[in-house]
């Protein structure tokens, strides 16, 4: 798992000086004005030399995709507003949008493993006067992982709607408001200069509202008002902070930042990253600034609320990574953001523990987690990014898959509350196993993912060898101690005592348990609450492709397992271009724009 040559004495500060290789022109260039830019630092790639004086094929960039990642949800949404009174239409629409993207992401991805980063220059405007969209081994993955998890969502919520009986399947809204959601994740990721992320996080809020609110209740109401004051305060002072940078600095571009900002007296440095560092730290719910996400998330649908667990938070947690090792590399702050990551984790998992309500357990496990990818940023060492970057994409999947679960399970028992819940082993032995294995995931039990990624985590903080990187590693334990005694909680409660000795237990529950009664898993039933029993009378059923959808989602976190050593390869490798910065910057400004590799290096 240690990236070769991350040893003890490289573990924290500067990785170790190395020499350059030469640049090389490449064949076709579009120069400044041209629409692509790829990175310069990393040599001409070996398939696009001219072996014995001959031109080789060239391999287009398939980074030239990456608008496509933003334009085809927006355009799919406008589409599915205007059929909003075909349901049918929508749905095929909505899931046949996001399969391309995901197929295009997963291009972009395996060309980036290939090639390195890459840079689109929308308009043909040079950096850093136009907007660029920027692919990365980072982003890309952040792409492809967040684009599964988004079409899985959509299918699984579509087939809610359609069980629950209603003729708009699940409302006319939800296809283009979901659409904008998954727009507005893939700018976030591409964004290549502090505007246009604001925009993404702006798109987000919108949608993010609206979907929160679906259905008018005056609890949702109410959390969608908390969640919006909350996000409009986050994205004004990141819109201050833009402004301030713009001002000293005369650019939002991030590549340009990252040559410029060094410039700039310590002092002024040191308020603009506090700001950044607070506007991203309320979008990733970090503690303090976590307190509206528990009241918030767990009134949505089950699959408004999952997406949101797996996606929104990362976003803020995408743009603190980014931001950390490209504009402030020679951080200050670390020692702050080691005592954020701390209380994050202990509240957290203190406030999971005291919970009977599945959904607020989750919402709170979900914000102690985030606790686990600030520690290893703030470790500010390769090997501690690569874990980070690891966890992010295990937790993306394994937290989503569990609200998928607890969705399932309110259909079958009626409740998400642990006082109603019982002998959902007995009558749901499918449902058993979808929750038993991401529950032990997230637990970080070997020998899931969650285990590698803390295990990766914890050798980080063990190579630090600093005192509070020590009471890192002792609040990881405890916390993952925590988590499993959480999630414990629920399978004793919920899936293994009896029904009866439940203290609210459902009166049909408690008759199909009674009789012995196993649930039909894969019968489809319509109109969700009022016929969630079948003609039997006493058998509650579930959506077959609703199960299908959370079973594929906890195979994708079963995946990460079986191929984490390929994972944690590509981790370090992100994690060693993030650090360096070169390639980044190179892909955007061109190759004439190197930097020292040391972190904090001025430009040569």
């Amino acid at each position: 798992m240690r990236h070769p040559g991350a040893g003890r004495g490289q573990a924290r500060g500067r990785p170790p000086r190395r020499r350059r290789p030469r640049l090389r022109a490449r064949p076709g260039d579009p120069g400044p004005g041209g629409r692509h830019r790829r990175p310069g630092g990393r040599g001409t790639p070996r398939h696009q030399e001219e072996p014995h004086g001959r031109r080789s094929q060239v391999i287009p960039d398939l980074t030239s995709l990456a608008p496509l990642a933003v334009m085809l949800p927006f355009l799919a949404a406008a589409l599915t507003f205007v059929m909003r009174r075909h349901a049918r239409a929508q749905r095929i629409i909505s899931i046949t949008t996001l399969s391309v993207v995901l197929a295009l992401e997963s291009l972009m991805l395996a060309w980036v493993w290939n090639h390195g980063a890459s840079a689109v220059l929308l308009g043909g405007w040079a950096p850093p006067w136009g907007i660029s969209l920027v692919v990365d081994e980072f982003s890309a993955l952040m792409l492809a992982v967040s684009s599964v998890v988004s079409l899985i969502v959509l299918i699984y919520a579509t087939a809610q709607g359609t069980a629950d009986g209603d003729a708009d399947g699940p409302v006319s809204v939800f296809f283009p408001t979901y659409l904008i959601l998954v727009a507005g994740v893939s700018n976030a990721f591409l964004a290549g200069d502090l505007f246009n992320l604001y925009v993404g996080f702006e798109i987000l809020l919108t949608a993010s509202y609206v979907l929160l609110t679906l259905g008018g209740s005056p609890e949702r109401i109410r959390a969608g008002t908390t969640y919006v004051v909350v996000s409009v305060l986050s994205s004004l002072l990141f819109l201050i902070a833009i402004a301030m940078i713009y001002g000293a600095t005369g650019t939002v571009n991030l590549a340009d930042l990252a040559l410029k900002l060094g410039e700039l007296p310590q002092g002024t440095q040191t308020v603009l990253h506090l700001m950044l560092l607070t506007a991203f730290g309320i979008k990733a719910a970090v503690f303090p600034l976590s307190f509206w996400l528990p009241d918030s998330y767990p009134t949505a649908p089950a699959p408004v609320t999952a997406v949101f667990a797996g996606l929104l938070t990362k976003v803020g947690v995408y743009a603190m990574v980014r931001t950390e090792t490209l504009l402030f590399p020679a951080n200050d702050l670390d020692n702050l953001l080691m005592w954020v990551a701390l209380l994050t984790m202990i509240v957290g998992i203190l406030g999971a523990v005291a919970q009977s309500d599945i959904k607020r357990m989750l919402s709170f496990t979900l914000t102690s987690h985030i606790g686990f990818m600030v520690f290893g940023l703030a470790l500010n060492s390769q090997l501690g990014l690569s874990a980070t970057i690891f966890y992010v994409a295990h937790h993306i999947v394994v937290q989503t898959s569990l609200f998928l679960v607890v969705g399932l399970i309110e259909r079958r028992a009626g409740s998400s509350n642990l006082d109603s819940l019982g002998s959902l082993a007995k009558l749901a032995p499918v449902l058993a196993v979808l929750y038993f294995i991401p529950a032990m995931n997230l637990a970080g039990i070997p020998p899931f993912s969650g285990f590698l990624g803390k295990l990766g985590l914890l050798e980080a903080g063990v190579a630090d060898g600093g005192w509070l990187a020590w009471v890192l590693v002792a609040a990881s334990m405890v916390t993952s101690l925590l988590t499993l005694l959480a999630v414990a909680r629920v399978w004793n409660r919920g899936f293994w005592r009896r029904a009866e000795d439940a203290e609210q237990a459902d009166p049909m529950l408690l008759a199909a348990a009674n009789e012995g009664v196993t649930v039909r898993t894969y019968e489809a039933v319509a109109d969700f609450p009022e016929s969630r029993y079948s003609d039997r009378g006493d058998v509650k059923v579930l959506p077959p492709v609703m199960v299908w959808c959370t079973g594929a989602l906890v195979a994708v976190g079963l995946a990460l397992t079986v191929f984490a050593g390929p994972l944690f390869s590509f981790s370090d490798r992100a994690a060693q271009n993030l650090r360096e910065r070169t390639p980044y910057i190179e892909s955007v400004l061109g190759e004439h724009h190197e930097i020292a590799p040391e972190r904090g290096g001025e430009a040569k």
